[in-house]
């Protein structure tokens, strides 16, 4: 069977089918480049009927900081009783990808038994004071300070050492228990 359709028309067609296939590969590249937009979230007030996200417990029910995580696609954050249960929380593999704003109290600037909300920080930026003697919501905590000098001058008053954010690891969180010969039982709540 000969090919009946004239060669000017083919090469018609072809030419759109090319610029077709151009056009699309050009969208396509371009929305490679892209990543999606990053909504950051402020740090939200803690109720008194809050639960902490890891242990279930009532979180203004206990002393030492608090914390609080945004993950990918939710505007709701997951609260903590401790900061001991949210790196729990963020040390966890499938959890780092996922979380996308963190806030702690900045201990310089509120009280150990009753952390004020307006002292949230980013919990990135804090430098942490481990194996002190101050307990928080599930006994041994890390204690979260915006200046380094706090951190330091808490460290001297209540022993423990000062890390920043991106040196707490699974071995930090287990020294807890071992530096303080206690569990990670729950602390008296406070008044």
């Amino acid at each position: 069977m000969a090919n009946t359709v004239p060669n000017s028309v083919r090469s018609r067609g072809g030419i759109w089918i090319r610029a077709a296939l151009i056009v699309a590969a050009a969208l396509l590249a371009a929305g490679c480049g892209r990543e999606e937009a990053t909504v950051h979230h402020s740090p939200q007030p803690i109720a008194s009927g809050d639960e902490c996200h890891v242990c279930g417990m009532i979180i203004k029910r206990f002393p030492g900081p608090k914390a609080e995580a945004f993950v990918a696609g939710s505007d709701t954050p997951f609260k903590f009783c401790s900061t001991r249960d949210l790196f729990a929380y963020l040390l966890q593999p499938e959890t780092k990808s996922q979380v996308r704003d963190i806030y702690v109290h900045d201990m310089g600037a509120t009280s150990w038994a009753h952390p004020d909300d307006g002292a949230f920080m980013d919990a990135r930026n804090a430098w942490y004071v481990v194996g002190s003697d101050r307990r928080g919501a599930m006994g041994p905590t890390l204690a979260p300070f915006k200046d380094r000098g706090a951190a330091e001058a808490f460290a001297r008053e209540h022993g423990g050492r000062v890390l920043g954010f991106a040196d707490i690891s699974l071995e930090v969180m287990a020294s807890l228990d071992d530096a303080q010969g206690r569990g990670g039982a729950h602390s008296e709540p406070s008044n």
